[in-house]
């Protein structure tokens, strides 16, 4: 899947000086990063209502959009897709890949040596503290 993205952001990154007349792409930098913003919250809105409603054909075409708008805004903001997946990796060695870290966390997590204990031991702590947090 990363090979996809890949192939799409240099897509991107290609079409973005192309004729906005006939290209999406340059039209969305033409427009700037507003729009491209806009864009991505449509396509993102578009994928919860398909996906509620249990369209999962609707949900793959409806995703596939979205990918698109945020590779735009990805290379938009000058954030490439390598550094997006050492984030994920980041994440995945604190917290296991099926974890998101918390927004409200102020600090860092320390790095755990072994993967299978760094998605263990913070997750429990952090279950813990949301536990008390609904008391």
């Amino acid at each position: 899947m990363s090979d996809s993205l890949e192939r799409l952001y240099l897509a991107v990154l290609a079409a973005r000086d192309l004729d906005p007349a006939t290209s999406r792409t340059a039209r969305l930098f033409q427009r700037g990063p507003s729009k491209m913003a806009k864009k991505l919250a449509e396509e993102a809105i578009e994928v919860v209502i398909d996906a509620v409603n249990g369209d999962s054909e609707a949900v793959i075409r409806e995703s596939a959009d979205l990918l698109y708008n945020l590779t735009v805004l990805w290379a938009s903001a000058g954030v490439r897709p390598e550094d997006v997946w050492r984030e994920m990796t980041r994440r995945e060695d604190l917290l296991g890949i099926a974890e998101k870290l918390p927004k409200s966390q102020p600090m860092k997590l320390p790095k755990v040596a072994s993967p299978r204990m760094a998605s263990r031991r913070p997750i429990v702590a952090l279950e813990g503290r949301a536990a008390r947090k609904r008391h």
